[in-house]
């Protein structure tokens, strides 16, 4: 893989956990853990990939991204894809590294309704 394939910019964050009153730990913001680095991201190729969930018609989008290894990125992540307009995407499979810790993959979800 050439350097020139890294053509997009993503920002990798997790969630933080909050203590609300009473209620133990509770979800939180987001946190940026790697910002605005150079990936690959190709769009999987179209399927069935619409649902009905609470009347709501959902089409998932599904992407491969592609970047320089590094440490401690985990699938409870998520990725948001810079543009013109920011993306956000789960992190639905991997990552997984690839040649050595030269490269890590990871396979992302969209949703749009």
């Amino acid at each position: 893989m050439r350097g020139s394939q890294l053509d997009r910019r993503v920002t990798i964050e997790r969630q933080t956990q909050v203590d609300a009153d009473g209620y133990g730990p509770q979800p939180g913001p987001w946190v940026t853990v790697v910002a605005r680095v150079p990936a690959e991201v190709l769009d999987d190729l179209p399927s069935k990939s619409e649902s009905e969930q609470a009347g709501l018609l959902l089409a998932k989008r599904p992407a491969r991204l592609r970047m320089r290894y590094m440490r401690g990125l985990s699938s409870d992540m998520r990725v948001v894809l810079h543009g013109e307009s920011d993306e956000v995407f789960q992190i639905v499979g991997g990552p997984a590294e690839l040649g050595r810790r030269r490269w890590i993959e990871m396979t992302l979800e969209s949703y749009s309704t």
